[in-house]
């Protein structure tokens, strides 16, 4: 078999127009462009905007930052329809150009903006609707991103290709937290002050060489052949809802599990800051850490789901998240620095990463190429309303407070239980071929 590794890769899958290899690439890089965007948000709300988007008199200054950070997974849902209807209509490649550009307009504007001391109440309202317009964008990425390289990769690598999208999101944080570091560290009059935009007006650079790497990505051939045949659907949700509505439930739910993400690398900040006494620094490369080890660990689950199966792998990363989470947030309170590093890539890079790898070829193979990025997008972000809220629900409940860890754990616990028994009720589609994926949806219902 002829090596994949070049700029086109069609030969590994003996069909023409196929480019895997570019597909992940481009993949790889908007997804860490948008989740740089997305996690800078994180990291400033839980170390920044408590300080100068919120009056300094309010106690619940932090559970209110948290929740704009929330806010975003509001949008989301809205989002996931609108960029999946266009792209099952009018393709992949042109929808995930549009959410690049959005999160990369919406991120830079967050740092203009003026703080409560300046404007009052008007600062959060400005907040929050950048923080929604971030959203909008985010919810057509990874299902674009994922639906165009499933359909691009060869029938048994999929988990493999697909899985580059979610480690473009682990580059994505470790970038953001790299650069919170220093911000962090500087005195309080420059971090308060113009230090923490800097990291939102960098943005654009990333954003404009990844607009170039995508640029020349071709549509898939799935789509193309879709367009050929007459077979895109006019109504892509209308289809979904009638032939797929069990499989977009079922990925509502699998999707909870991305709250282990946002506990990890938003609340645990918090937590090991609050309850901890933590440096806000040692906090950030916790999460530095934990992510470059996943960046080396998802591809290796992918692969291996691609051996035995998405369903194994996705549930042992669900309750290994789980059954670690509890030791990693003890570890906080101590003083053992190996404890606290060695369980953070224990919990995110042994166990959440089998499940962050391999849940996009899981969740877009339920579906047809007709519904592939609507009932993706669509799913998955009412799923992640679970994971856009999870900080604020769990801070409100006492999770940053003495012996929090036990709320942050059976909160952690409960997302894992859910997301594995609906995983159970999924079919196993690792030896299914791309085209025969999904139901199979008579010309007339388009």
């Amino acid at each position: 078999m002829p090596s994949p590794h070049g700029p086109n890769a069609s030969a590994d899958t003996g069909s023409p127009g196929r480019t895997p290899v570019k597909a992940a690439i481009a993949s790889f890089m908007g997804s860490a462009v948008e989740y740089y965007d997305f996690f800078i948000f994180g990291s400033a709300a839980a170390l920044i905007f408590p300080h100068i988007f919120f009056p300094d008199t309010d106690t619940n200054a932090a559970v209110m930052s948290l929740a704009t950070f929330g806010f975003a997974y509001v949008a989301r849902p809205v989002g996931a329809i609108f960029v999946g209807h266009f792209g099952d209509r009018i393709g992949r490649q042109k929808v995930l150009m549009f959410t690049l550009l959005l999160m990369g307009a919406s991120t830079f504007l967050i740092g203009c903006l003026p703080t409560f001391e300046q404007v009052g109440w008007l600062a959060p309202i400005l907040l929050v609707f950048a923080r929604l317009c971030q959203g909008l964008s985010a919810a057509g990425e990874q299902a674009g991103a994922s639906s165009m390289s499933l359909e691009h990769a060869p029938d048994h690598r999929r988990s493999f290709f697909t899985s580059w999208t979610l480690t473009g999101t682990q580059g994505g944080q470790i970038l953001a937290a790299m650069i919170f570091i220093p911000v962090v560290a500087l005195p309080d009059e420059i971090k308060f002050g113009i230090g923490w935009r800097i990291p939102f007006w960098l943005s654009a650079v990333v954003v404009i060489i990844t607009f170039f790497i995508r640029r020349s990505l071709h549509e898939t051939p799935e789509f193309e052949e879709a367009k050929k045949n007459n077979d895109i659907a006019k109504l892509p949700l209308a289809v979904l809802l009638r032939f797929h509505w069990k499989d977009v439930l079922r990925v509502v739910l699998c999707a909870f599990i991305a709250a282990v993400s946002t506990v990890y690398g938003t609340l645990a900040i918090s937590y090991g800051k609050v309850i901890g006494n933590m440096d806000e620094s040692i906090t950030l490369w916790l999460v530095v850490a934990g992510n470059i080890g996943a960046l080396i660990s998802q591809p290796l689950f992918g692969m291996l789901a691609d051996k035995i199966g998405r369903k194994p792998v996705f549930i042992y990363g669900a309750l290994g998240s789980a059954a670690i989470m509890p030791f990693y947030l003890r570890s906080m309170e101590s003083s053992n620095a190996l404890a606290q590093f060695t369980l953070s890539v224990l919990v995110f890079s042994c166990a959440y990463a089998a499940a962050n790898a391999v849940w996009p070829s899981f969740y877009a193979e339920m579906f047809s190429s007709q519904v592939r990025f609507s009932g993706l997008a669509i799913g998955t972000q009412l799923g992640f309303l679970m994971a856009g809220f999870a900080p604020s629900i769990v801070a409100a409940l006492g999770g940053l407070e003495a012996n929090g860890w036990v709320q942050i754990s059976l909160f952690t616990a409960a997302i894992a239980v859910i997301s594995s028994l609906s995983a159970l009720t999924a079919r196993e589609t690792y030896r299914v071929p791309t085209k025969q994926l999904g139901h199979t949806i008579e010309k007339v219902a388009s």
